[in-house]
């Protein structure tokens, strides 16, 4: 499946598996590379379907009175 039609959770499953096989560290460096590159980009591409749903997330809020509202999410580190 490729990363461009991957779900958020298999996305996500798919990085655990490469965060276990790495962890491991039995694998050949070849490998490892390979597989250091794809969890970059998994995680690419996680952040940006994140993006998006935030942007939804705002489009789609509204006041009581119908009218829209836009706030902007609180990041952890503010808390």
């Amino acid at each position: 499946m490729s990363e461009t039609t991957m779900t958020f959770e298999a996305a996500m499953q798919r990085l655990e598996q490469i965060v276990r096989a790495m962890e491991r560290g039995d694998a050949p460096l070849d490998d490892s590379l390979k597989l250091f590159q794809e969890g970059t980009e998994l995680v690419r591409t996680c952040a940006k379907m994140l993006d998006d749903a935030q942007l939804q997330i705002k489009k789609v809020m509204t006041a009581a009175d119908g009218s829209p509202v836009t706030e902007d999410f609180a990041d952890e580190a503010d808390s």
